[in-house]
C-alpha cells in the first residue's frame, strides 16, 4: 500500500502527484444493510492486522493546512469495529465496556465528542426498568434500526471519512483511496443525546460461520429494545432528529400504558363525561335524598288553621238608610255586635268637659271591682272635698269632711249629678293625688287605643283634657260591659243617705227618649255641649245596644246649658233614626260552606254551619265574618260532622255566632305532601 504523504503543496501539485501514481481504483459496491449490521467476526491469528492509524503528516514550520485548522467531521466510520463493520451502540453491549477501538488521531476529537448513552453503560437498576417497560417494542425497534443502518452504510460508501486510515480488514484497498485530500467540512455540532435508562448488557452474538453473511433483521434477537422516544409529527418512526430539530420527548404515561397493554385510552366524549359525573355524584345525591326524606317524615306537622271561604259574606237588604248626623261638631255611633254606623265631622281632639268622668269611673272600677248587689269599700271625705263644695262655678255635690260613703254611692254622685268635687275625692282616695290619678287615666287610654286623648284632671273641668268622638266611643263600649256601671248611668235620679236632698241626672233623654240608657253629659264654655249616650232596641227578642258620642255642640249666643241642650236634641235624632233602621236577617244557613281547615301542607277540608244564623243590621250593611277555633285546638284527624270552630258575624261581644263542623273526614297530610313541604 502506497504511503500518503501530506505536505504543504498546493492543490495543483497534489493533482500531479496523484496522476503520477496511476489511476485510482473505483470504490467498491456499498454493502447491504444486513451486512453492515452484521456482528463483528472474531479475528484469526493468520490474518494480518492493519496498522491502527496512519502517521500524521508533518506540516512545514510556520504553516498549517486549512483542513487541519478545524476538527474532522464525525462520521459513522468512526464507529466501526476492527472488522470494518459499523457498531450500533444499542447492539454492541458488553458488561459495562465500550466495544469501539480508539479512533485515528485525525478523528479522535470528533469521536470524543460523541457520548455513549447512559442506557448502554449497563446500569443494573436502569436495565431492569428497561427490560420490564419495553419488551413489546423490540421487533419494532429492530426494524427501525435496519432502516437507519442501511442509510448509514450508504452514506459511508458515498462519503468516506477524510484522513481516516483504513483498517486491515477494510475490503477497500489503499489504491482505491484518492491521493488528493478531500475537502474538509466543518464538523456539525453534536446532537443532544437524551439520557435514557440503561439496558441490561447482552452477551455478544456468536460470529457467523465462514461464507455466511450476518443474520438478517428478522433473525436478530429482540429481547432488548432501543430507547423509546416520541417522534415529532413530521418525523418518520425510528429516525433520529437531524441538526436543528428539537429533542424528542418521551410519550405521556397514558400513551405508554396504552402501548404496553395494547389498549388505547377511550376517547373523551360528552356522554362519557356525564357518565363519570354520575358515578361520582350519584351516591352522594342518593344519600342526601334519603337524609332529607327521613327528616321530612319525622318533622312535626304544622298546626292546622281555620280560614274563611270566599262565599262567606252577606249584605242586608231594605230601603235607603242614613244616620241623621248633627250638622256641626263631631259624632260617632255603632250597634254593638253588628258594626259601626260611621262618623260625622272632623275627628280632632276637643275639650271633653264632664264626659271625662267616664274614664274616672272606669279606672275606679278597674282598680276596685264591684259586682251587682255589692256596695264596695267605705270612703271617708277629706277637707278638700268639703272646700270644693263651695265652688259655685262648677257642678258639685254638698259634702262635709269626715262623712263616709260607699264606693257605689260615690259612683252615683259622680255620674248622676256630675259632681266635680266627688271626682277629685275618688282620685285622691285611689292614687293619693289628682296628678297621679290622671297618669293612670292616660295609661288606660293608651291600652284602649285612644290615640287622640289626653287627660289632665279627673273631672274634665280643665280645657287641656281633650279627646275625639271616635276615642270616646271605644271607652263607651268597654265600660258598658260592667253591670254596676250600666245600672248607675241609666238612673234618672237617686237618693243617698247623708245628703240633704236627692240628686238628679242631667241627661234629659232618659225620661223623654224611650230606650235611652245614659251615659254621661258634659258642658262648658270651651267644650260646648257633649254627650256619651247609650240606647237599646229589641230585635228577635234580644236587646241590641246602640252606643254613640256627640261632641262640640254649640248653640249661638248660649251658655253651657244651652250647648248641652243642643247636644241632647241632636243626639235624640240619631238615636231615633238608628232604632228605626235596625232589621234582622238570616245571614248564614245551615249546611252552608263558610270555610275550611288548612292542614298547612295545601290540604283543605270544608267547614259548614251547623244551624241558621241570624244577625241584626241595617240596609246596606255588610257585617264582618270571622272564623275561630273557639278555644279548642284544631285536630289533624277527625270524622265528618266534628265541630272544630265558631263562625262570628258582626263585631264586639254582642256579635252573632254559630258552630261550624267538618263536611268530610279530616285526614293527616299524605307522604308526598310531607316530603315536598318547605316550611
Amino acid at each position: 500500500m502506497k504511503e500518503l504523504s501530506v505536505t504543504g503543496e498546493s492543490p495543483d501539485e497534489s493533482k500531479q502527484a496523484q496522476s503520477s501514481t496511476g489511476p485510482t481504483q473505483a470504490p467498491s459496491e456499498p454493502k447491504e444493510p444486513s451486512e453492515a449490521k452484521a456482528s463483528p467476526e472474531p479475528k484469526t491469528p493468520s490474518e494480518p492486522k492493519a496498522p491502527k492509524t496512519a502517521s500524521a503528516p508533518k506540516a512545514k514550520a510556520g504553516t498549517s493546512p486549512a483542513w487541519a485548522a478545524s476538527p474532522r467531521p464525525s462520521t459513522d466510520d468512526d464507529a466501526r469495529t476492527d472488522d470494518g463493520i459499523p457498531t450500533d451502540p444499542r447492539r454492541s453491549l458488553s458488561a459495562g465496556t465500550d466495544a469501539r477501538k480508539p479512533a485515528p488521531d485525525g478523528a479522535k476529537a470528533a469521536a470524543e465528542s460523541r457520548q455513549t448513552p447512559r442506557w448502554a453503560a449497563g446500569g443494573t437498576d436502569s436495565a431492569a426498568q428497561a427490560t420490564v417497560a419495553l419488551p413489546a417494542l423490540g421487533a419494532e425497534a429492530d426494524a427501525e434500526e435496519d432502516t437507519a443502518t442501511a442509510r448509514t452504510s450508504a452514506t459511508e460508501e458515498k462519503h468516506p471519512a477524510p484522513g481516516a486510515a483504513p483498517s486491515g480488514d477494510d475490503p477497500r484497498s489503499a489504491a482505491e483511496t484518492p491521493d488528493r485530500p478531500a475537502a474538509v467540512k466543518p464538523a456539525p455540532s453534536p446532537r443532544p443525546v437524551r439520557e435514557t435508562e440503561p439496558v441490561p448488557p447482552l452477551a455478544p452474538p456468536r460470529p457467523p460461520a465462514a461464507g455466511v453473511s450476518g443474520p438478517k433483521a428478522a433473525e436478530r434477537p429482540t429481547a432488548v429494545p432501543g430507547p423509546v422516544t416520541t417522534a415529532r409529527p413530521d418525523t418518520q418512526p425510528g429516525t433520529q432528529p437531524g441538526p436543528g430539530q428539537p429533542e424528542q420527548r418521551p410519550r405521556p404515561p397514558i400513551d405508554l400504558l396504552a402501548q404496553l397493554t395494547n389498549t388505547p385510552p377511550p376517547p373523551r366524549t360528552p356522554m362519557r363525561a356525564v357518565a363519570r359525573r354520575f358515578k361520582i355524584w350519584g351516591p352522594v345525591v342518593v344519600v342526601l335524598a334519603v337524609g332529607v326524606a327521613t327528616a321530612q317524615m319525622v318533622r312535626p306537622l304544622p298546626k292546622p288553621t281555620l280560614a274563611l271561604e270566599g262565599s262567606a259574606s252577606y249584605t242586608f237588604q231594605g230601603g235607603d238608610f242614613s244616620v241623621p248626623w248633627p250638622d256641626h261638631g263631631q259624632s260617632a255611633a255603632k250597634v254593638v255586635g253588628a258594626g259601626s254606623l260611621g262618623t260625622s265631622g272632623e275627628q280632632k281632639p276637643v275639650p271633653t268637659a264632664s264626659v271625662a268622668k267616664v274614664m274616672t269611673a272606669y279606672v275606679i272600677l278597674k282598680g276596685h271591682p264591684l259586682k251587682k248587689g255589692e256596695s264596695g269599700e267605705q270612703i271617708t271625705l277629706d277637707a278638700q272635698a268639703e272646700a270644693d263644695s263651695a265652688n259655685r262655678d262648677e257642678s258639685r255635690v254638698p259634702l262635709k269632711a269626715g262623712q263616709r260613703f260607699t264606693q257605689e254611692q260615690m259612683l252615683q254622685m259622680l255620674m248622676i249629678p256630675s259632681g266635680n268635687n266627688v271626682a277629685r275625692q275618688l282620685a285622691r282616695w285611689d292614687a293619693g293625688s289628682e296628678d297621679a290619678f290622671a297618669e293612670k287615666m292616660n295609661k288606660v287610654a293608651r291600652e284602649l287605643g285612644m290615640k287622640d286623648t289626653v287627660y289632665t284632671d279627673p273631672s274634665g273641668l280643665l280645657e287641656s283634657t281633650k279627646s275625639t268622638a271616635v276615642d270616646q266611643l271605644k271607652l263607651a263600649e268597654v265600660v258598658m260591659q260592667n253591670e254596676v256601671f250600666r245600672q248607675v248611668v241609666r238612673m234618672p235620679n237617686a237618693t243617698i243617705p247623708g245628703l240633704e236632698k236627692p240628686i238628679y241626672n242631667n241627661n234629659a233623654l232618659l225620661s223623654t227618649q224611650p230606650g235611652t240608657a245614659g251615659i254621661k253629659t258634659g258642658s262648658s264654655t270651651p267644650a260646648g255641649g257633649a254627650l256619651m249616650w247609650a240606647a237599646y232596641r229589641t230585635v228577635d227578642d234580644k236587646d241590641r245596644l246602640i252606643l254613640g258620642v256627640t261632641m262640640d255642640q254649640r248653640s249661638p249666643g248660649g251658655d253651657s246649658n244651652a250647648h248641652l241642650k243642643r247636644a241632647l236634641d241632636n243626639t235624640q235624632k240619631v238615636i231615633a233614626g238608628v232604632r228605626d233602621g235596625l232589621v234582622s236577617a238570616t245571614v248564614v244557613k245551615k249546611g252552608q260552606v263558610v270555610g275550611y281547615v288548612d292542614d298547612g301542607l295545601d290540604g283543605r277540608t270544608p267547614l259548614v254551619a251547623t244551624a241558621d244564623l241570624k244577625s241584626v243590621g241595617w240596609p246596606g250593611l255588610k257585617p264582618a265574618f270571622k272564623l275561630a277555633d273557639g278555644g279548642r285546638a284544631v285536630p289533624h284527624e277527625a270524622k265528618a260532622g266534628t265541630e272544630v270552630g265558631v263562625l262570628t258575624v258582626g263585631d264586639g261581644p254582642g256579635a252573632a255566632k254559630v258552630p261550624v263542623a267538618l263536611r268530610k273526614d279530616l285526614s293527616e297530610p299524605g307522604l308526598g305532601s310531607k316530603l315536598v313541604r318547605l316550611g
